[in-house]
C-alpha cells in the first residue's frame, strides 16, 4: 500500500538506501518517506545502524610451537552518516572483518610464549582493534569493541600445565612441610636442653641439700655426744643410709639384683667409698 502511495517506512535504528535510476541519490534517516518511482525512484535496500558482534575463532601457534584456538570477539557498527559506503563498498562485512583478525592475530600471537599469550590477551585485543578501525573506517564501519575472550590451546597442552602447576604446588607444600618440621624440632631440641640444664640444676640443689643436711647432722650430733668426732659420726650416717638402700632394694619386686660385697668388714669398705664420692662431689 505504501508503495502504491509513494511513500516508504524506515524503522528505528536503520537507514535506507534512495536509488534514483539505478544511482545513488540519498539515505533516508528513520520516518516516513515520499519515493516516486514513478520518476525512477526507488528504495535499493535498508542498512541496519545498531551495534552487532561478531565472534571470530582463529588456529595459531605460538613462539613455543603450541597451537591455540583464539576466540575474539568484534563489536561494530554502520554510520549513518556513512551509510552509502557500507552498503555498496562490502558486500560481506563479516567476512572482510575475520580476513582482518585472522591477519592480526596470526602475526601477533606467534611472537609470544604461551604464558605470554594469556598474560598480554588485552595488547593483542588491541592491536586487532586497531587495525580494524583503521581499515573499516574507509567502508563505513565503526570498531566499537574487540575484545579476546579465549585463548584455549590442545587439550594434552592444557593437562600438561594442569600437572605442572600440580607439581609446583605439591612441591611448595612438602617445602612448607619441611620447614613446620624443622621449626618443630628445633624447638622440640631446645625443650630438651631447657629441660636437662633444669634437671641438672634440681641435682646440684638435691646433693647441695644432702651435704648441708650432713654436715648439720654431724655437727649437733658431735655437740650433744662428748668424744666422738666427725668422722665416727659420718661413718654411722653413711652406714645408716646404706642399710636402708639395701632395704628398698628387696622390698621392691621389680628391681634386678645386686651383687655387692656383703660381711661385717664390708660395711666399713662401702662407708669409706660413700664418704670419699660425697667428698669429691662436694669438691666439684
Amino acid at each position: 500500500m505504501g508503495n502504491l502511495f509513494c511513500c516508504v517506512q524506515v524503522d528505528q535504528s536503520t537507514v535506507a538506501i534512495k536509488e534514483r535510476f539505478g544511482r545513488f541519490e540519498e539515505v533516508l534517516q528513520p520516518g516516513c518517506h515520499c519515493l516516486p518511482w514513478i520518476l525512477g525512484s526507488q528504495l535499493a535496500g535498508h542498512l541496519s545502524i545498531r551495534v552487532q558482534q561478531l565472534d571470530v575463532k582463529c588456529e595459531t601457534k605460538t613462539k613455543d610451537n603450541v597451537f591455540v584456538n583464539v576466540v575474539a570477539s568484534v563489536q561494530y557498527r554502520a554510520l549513518s552518516e556513512k551509510a552509502s559506503d557500507a552498503f555498496y563498498k562490502l558486500s560481506n562485512t563479516k567476512t572482510q572483518i575475520q580476513a582482518y583478525v585472522f591477519d592480526v592475530i596470526r602475526a601477533s600471537v606467534p611472537k609470544l610464549l604461551l604464558d605470554d599469550a594469556f598474560e598480554q590477551k588485552n595488547d593483542i585485543a588491541k592491536a586487532v582493534e586497531e587495525e580494524l578501525e583503521k581499515a573499516m573506517s574507509a567502508y563505513g564501519y565503526e570498531i566499537v569493541q574487540t575484545l579476546i575472550v579465549d585463548i584455549e590451546p590442545d587439550e594434552n597442552v592444557k593437562r600438561a600445565m594442569n600437572e605442572i602447576n600440580a607439581a609446583a604446588r605439591l612441591r611448595l607444600a612438602a617445602t612448607d612441610k619441611a620447614e613446620a618440621e624443622k621449626i618443630l624440632q628445633i624447638k622440640r631440641a631446645e625443650g630438651e636442653a631447657e629441660s636437662k640444664y633444669l634437671h641438672g640444676v634440681g641435682i646440684a640443689r638435691q646433693r647441695q641439700a644432702i651435704v648441708d643436711g650432713l654436715r648439720d647432722s654431724v655437727l649437733g650430733f658431735s655437740g650433744n655426744v662428748p668424744g666422738t668426732t666427725a668422722k665416727d659420726v659420718l661413718d654411722m650416717v653413711l652406714v645408716t643410709q646404706y642399710f636402708d638402700t639395701m632395704k628398698e632394694i628387696g622390698a621392691t619386686s621389680k628391681s634386678s639384683a645386686v651383687f655387692i660385697p656383703h660381711g661385717p668388714g664390708a660395711v666399713r669398705d662401702v662407708a669409706s667409698q660413700i664418704r670419699d664420692g660425697l667428698l669429691q662431689a662436694s669438691h666439684h
